[in-house]
């Protein structure tokens, strides 16, 4: 059995005893010949079933320990379809601090389709507890959806414990694991049910293509999944699923670097006079003991700040030169955002700042980089929103003179 590393790029046989190519080819073909009316081909309908396809699924259920793959257009299509599985009346938990998209699509969609949605703390297991269970009369939860790493706070969700509340009343533990990827975690090894990726982040790793991935644990679940999948029909074509395929054989590379800078720039951030609060796991405790409890290889490349009352993070964002101002993550340029603004408008004000997203709050996405230049390209643009500070705050109390 070969290790995670060597897997990432010969995980799968490529079996091309014609010409010896080392890379499996791209089908292109939207419908396949039958033999014969009798017969039924392995593959009939570029929906259904493609062999470019095929390849990055069973590639991405080899990685996160799964017995099966599907990809998916985007990662809401995936989403999409997982959440199909489920009817009208079934109540499905979901953990507070989630995607902006993700959210709205809980709560535009599937609400209005009858799927009950109920928010709670997905690391207060008390809170979970009642949650699945069912409170005055209500049915048992039918599954819980949450990040291993929340967006855009980072909050660590413990994959093993939440899973075992879950089951302990006959749900699914859902998990998206965009942020993690199974080069830090495998949820399914911890007890999840379903995995979720937005593959147009660090699977992708290049801001090229759109894409989703789901792995299941067990063959029913996964005929439920594929069911999904062919009759909405949002499925990864050709190209794309190449493309994919070919950003995950250096996925420990890019995540690696990404993981060293986001931690370099968290600690400078911890020091500078304009940052109010850093949200990178780790930072605050023993990062080996968090790492352990909650099984996990590692942190990721994203993290957020929030800049101190006065100060607005506007100028700071649109004073950047490396990083891009830009939503999305995983890529190997480092891309900035306001998430009030951005990822996050979706929710209503009220519920952002209910679960800790505020106005002045920024989400970097840490990029392969040298750490000193995006450092340095942090500090010049802080240099301007304090200089700016000063003009609107002159003649009152500030903050002082500017020193990191």
């Amino acid at each position: 059995m070969t290790r995670f590393n060597t897997q990432l790029v010969h995980g799968l046989p490529i079996n091309d005893n014609n010409t010896g190519a080392v890379n499996p080819p791209i089908y292109n073909s939207s419908t396949y010949a039958f033999e014969s009316v009798e017969s039924m081909p392995r593959w009939d309908y570029a929906r259904s079933g493609n062999p470019t396809r095929e390849f990055l699924e069973r590639q991405i259920a080899q990685l996160e320990h799964g017995t099966r793959g599907f990809a998916f257009g985007s990662g809401l299509a995936a989403i999409h379809a997982v959440l199909s599985i489920f009817q009208p009346g079934d109540r499905i938990v979901v953990g507070k601090n989630i995607y902006g998209g993700t959210y709205s699509l809980f709560n535009e969609f599937f609400t209005r389709w009858g799927v009950r949605v109920e928010a709670v703390d997905t690391a207060d297991y008390e809170a979970l507890d009642a949650a699945v269970a069912g409170r005055n009369g209500e049915d048992k939860a039918k599954a819980v959806y949450f990040e291993v790493l929340t967006n855009p706070l980072l909050q660590v969700n413990n994959a093993s414990r939440i899973s075992e509340v879950v089951h302990r009343y006959g749900a699914l533990s859902i998990v998206d694991n965009t942020f993690v990827t199974p080069y830090l975690q495998q949820p399914l090894d911890l007890g999840a049910d379903i995995v979720i990726h937005s593959a147009t982040k660090y699977l992708a790793g290049h801001s090229e293509v759109n894409a989703g991935l789901v792995v299941v644990a067990d063959d029913v679940l996964g005929e439920r999944i594929y069911y999904s999948q062919n009759r909405l029909g949002g499925v990864l074509a050709p190209t794309e699923c190449d493309a994919v395929r070919r950003g995950i054989q250096t996925l420990a590379l890019r995540l690696d670097r990404q993981q060293e800078n986001a931690l370099a720039i968290a600690d400078y951030l911890l020091a500078h006079p304009l940052v109010k609060t850093v949200n990178y796991p780790g930072i605050h405790g023993n990062r080996d003991e968090i790492l352990r409890d909650n099984g996990l290889k590692g942190f990721g490349g994203v993290l957020s700040f929030e800049v101190v009352p006065g100060v607005n993070p506007s100028i700071i964002l649109n004073n950047l030169h490396i990083f891009h101002l830009a939503v999305s993550l995983g890529a190997v340029e480092s891309l900035a955002e306001l998430p009030c603004r951005m990822t996050h408008f979706e929710l209503p004000r009220e519920e952002r700042l209910k679960v800790g997203i505020s106005d002045e709050l920024i989400r970097l996405a840490v990029g392969v980089e040298d750490k000193q230049d995006l450092i340095e390209d942090l500090g010049q643009a802080f240099e301007l929103a304090y200089t700016e500070y000063l003009e609107e705050h002159e003649g009152l109390q500030t903050l002082g003179k500017l020193s990191v």
